[in-house]
């Protein structure tokens, strides 16, 4: 194990994935019955093999999620004549809520009435409210250090997760819950509006969860470590539920599978996709190095959305902001096989720009607090080890 995560002790609900609940912040899963469990048989997605080998590494790229134990910071804040308006804290869902947290920032802005507006950081937050805020027709302009591809929302999984490290359980306000479903049922409708679109910049895949064991792994968390918020039920009517599938009907080597169709964001076209909307409607975007508040207060616009992500730690000097270590192991495309597969605690995600690995640990207390953003090639291998077998024992 690598010496950057700690151990953790026991499984959780997401990371090996065979508990017949909700993985990675989706909906609950639940046997599809009927015609409806025959309509979804079949091997689906999954009709190639991934190649998982070392000789098709690209690269390794690490984020730190912006989590906060009460949820994200969706309020504003008066500074003299201007208002800052805080959109950041989502945790590992910030594609997922993207436009959601976008709708919800958006109503502050317009109680403000401004004539134009600063929106500081160009993450997934901030490039999807800025596009908002555009499309309305009020001047938008983007102030970041770091432009889309260069954000840590560019290293993101790229999967449908609205509840992955939201908030923890005990800490958010009574009205959490009912603005979380808000936020997820605003954005999961938002973003099928890119599905179809050239580039796929957002589209539909199965996802396969395997496991050795015939029966389910129980979805407590029992080990230590902090308990996060679970909201997947909220949701149950919204995405297609998962099935089992039987031995016949896939071709990995395991004892059990349940397969699911997801959202998968492929995250540099649909960043090039969002910006080219901004653009398009009015929109600026200026490069820009904030080293206080007091350097954002001294923009020209007095009404200012802070999309600044973890990044709020440090410029706002907002402590409550927790890292959540992120790594991401790149290999080569494989476009023909487009699906995703989670076993013994490790991910893998093929998508249009990558085939994506991630270790996700024992229990989702796996990169908390640990804000070290270096590549680690000891975990990418881990990775390579622990999913190659499943394709090199592929059933043809």
């Amino acid at each position: 194990m690598s010496a950057q995560n700690p151990p953790a002790a026991a499984i959780s609900r997401r990371n090996l994935l065979m508990a017949g609940g909700a993985s990675l912040g989706m909906a609950a899963c639940t046997t599809a019955p009927g015609a409806q469990q025959s309509a979804l048989l079949g091997r689906g997605g999954a009709t190639q093999p991934l190649i998982v080998a070392p000789h098709r590494r690209m690269r390794i790229t690490v984020c730190t999620r912006p989590f906060r134990a009460a949820g994200p910071r969706l309020e504003a804040q008066r500074f003299g004549e201007t208002t800052v308006i805080h959109n950041y804290g989502h945790g590992g869902s910030g594609w997922s809520l993207a436009w959601g947290s976008a709708h919800e920032a958006t109503k502050l802005v317009m109680e403000e009435r401004p004539s134009r507006v600063a929106v500081v950081g160009a993450g997934a937050i901030g490039l999807t409210t800025a596009t908002y805020l555009a499309k309305l027709g009020i001047p938008t302009t983007i102030y970041a250090k770091e432009f889309p591809a260069e954000t840590r929302s560019a290293r993101a999984t790229g999967t449908w997760s609205p509840d992955s490290r939201i908030a923890l359980k005990g800490e958010t306000g009574p009205d959490f819950p009912a603005m979380w479903e808000r936020l997820a049922r605003k954005s999961f409708a938002t973003h099928q509006y890119y599905v179809g679109m050239t580039g796929h910049p957002v589209e539909f895949s199965y996802r396969y969860y395997l496991s050795d064991s015939a029966e389910p792994t129980p979805q407590s968390h029992s080990g230590a470590g902090p308990h996060f918020a679970d909201y997947d039920d909220r949701l149950d009517d919204m995405t297609p539920p998962a099935e089992d599938l039987p031995r016949s009907a896939h071709s990995f080597p395991v004892v059990r599978a349940r397969r699911r169709i997801s959202m998968t964001f492929n995250v540099s076209e649909y960043s090039r996709r969002l910006l080219a909307d901004y653009l398009a409607f009015g929109g600026r975007i200026e490069r820009a190095d904030f080293g206080s508040p007091d350097d954002v207060l001294a923009l020209d616009e007095t009404t200012i959305v802070n999309c600044t992500g973890y990044g709020a730690r440090q410029l706002w000097g907002d402590d409550s902001l927790i890292p959540v270590r992120g790594q991401i192991g790149w290999l080569a495309p494989q476009p023909n096989a487009l699906y995703g597969a989670y076993y013994n605690g490790v991910g893998v995600l093929s998508r249009r720009d990558g085939v994506i690995l991630q270790v996700h640990g024992d229990t989702e207390a796996w990169g908390y607090q640990i804000d070290n953003e270096a590549p680690d090639r000891e975990e990418f291998d881990r990775a390579i080890a622990t999913i190659a077998p499943l394709f090199e024992n592929w059933r043809g």
